[in-house]
């Protein structure tokens, strides 16, 4: 299924491409994009085709941070009408509240969730594609935004408790110190950032509530159809299985209805709960595997099995070969 994302999500990949020494037209031109994705921010166009373009800028350029250059300077005036109702929230709790709600009128391939465990919040983000190649530089990208946003609220100086990767680490981890501090983790379970709960009650000087209405309804007006139930369950899937608590159950907790509903709903969208979740692992397991730099124990960990020759006997009726040969 394809997904859309705001040009606005290219802001500074012609810099950053013309400082590597590429030509940012002709890579835009090798992925399938319009050439136009460069001048229009509000232009949407296929995530796929995004998430490409950024490997591809990094490879050539060899620059692992590509990325993250492109993030670093990010500003609220990018998210379009998003960032209109963000400027104006109350408080971070708000601001993360209105970013998890209204997401997908910047991008309709992530998701993000924010958990409370007193003292600490982590807020996780996943890209809900299926790609064979990596997702390093739109991860990084979507992170380095989120760091922005808080920014915003929290003041210049202020750092995460944490910022972690699920992919490797690269040689060289300066422009990551210089954006997020010094505590920056790869080969992480997920993608997220760990911050203080306190954090989320600082208030915003500068909000406007008035001004906040109007841009909840600019917002409101530019969700065109919501995502379907499937759908829903596909994010919270991607979100649950590598806790080990992507269960039909806790599912339907998180959507406020029981299990009967999950089961009658997904039937309704000729699909099922743990049809959508074998899909899901199919979508990602083969990265994982082929990737080597992750054991087996812990593939089968991220992919919600309770024990690894449960993921095993999964992989061989799935494939038709041992993971360990993949």
């Amino acid at each position: 299924m394809s997904t859309l994302i705001r040009s606005a999500s290219l802001t500074n990949f012609t810099e950053i491409a013309q400082q590597c020494g590429l030509d940012p037209l002709a890579l835009v031109r090798a992925v399938g994009l319009p050439a136009k994705c460069l001048s229009d921010p509000d232009l949407k166009v296929d995530t796929h085709m995004v998430v490409r373009l950024l490997e591809m800028a990094a490879r050539d350029a060899r620059e692992p941070a590509f990325g993250l250059r492109m993030g670093e300077s990010r500003r609220l005036s990018n998210l379009g009408p998003l960032g209109l109702l963000l400027r104006d929230e109350p408080t971070l709790r708000h601001a993360l509240d209105a970013i998890v709600r209204h997401i997908r009128v910047h991008n309709e391939a992530l998701v993000i969730q924010v958990e409370e465990v007193d003292p600490l919040v982590l807020i996780r983000e996943e890209f809900a594609i299926e790609l064979s190649e990596s997702r390093r530089q739109a991860a990084e990208l979507a992170m380095a935004v989120t760091y922005r946003i808080l920014s915003l609220f929290m003041g210049a100086t202020w750092r995460p408790r944490l910022v972690c990767f699920s992919h490797s680490a690269p040689a060289h981890r300066a422009i990551h110190h210089r954006v997020f501090g010094d505590q920056v983790a790869f080969n992480h379970e997920f993608n997220g950032l760990l911050c203080n709960q306190s954090d989320l009650d600082q208030p915003n000087p500068s909000a406007d509530p008035v001004m906040a209405r109007y841009a909840q309804e600019l917002v409101t007006s530019k969700a065109v159809g919501g995502p379907s139930f499937a759908h829903q369950v596909q994010q919270l899937i991607l979100l649950l299985l590598p806790l080990g608590q992507c269960t039909a159950d806790v599912v339907a907790q998180h959507l406020d209805c029981d299990r009967r509903t999950i089961t009658r709903r997904l039937s309704a969208e000729n699909t099922g709960f743990h049809q959508l979740v074998d899909e899901h692992r199919r979508r990602i397991v083969r990265q994982y595997v082929q990737d080597k730099s992750r054991p087996l124990a812990q593939v089968s960990s991220l992919l919600g099995f309770s024990a690894p020759s449960a993921f095993s006997r999964w992989y061989r009726d799935q494939f038709g070969a041992r993971a360990r040969d993949a």
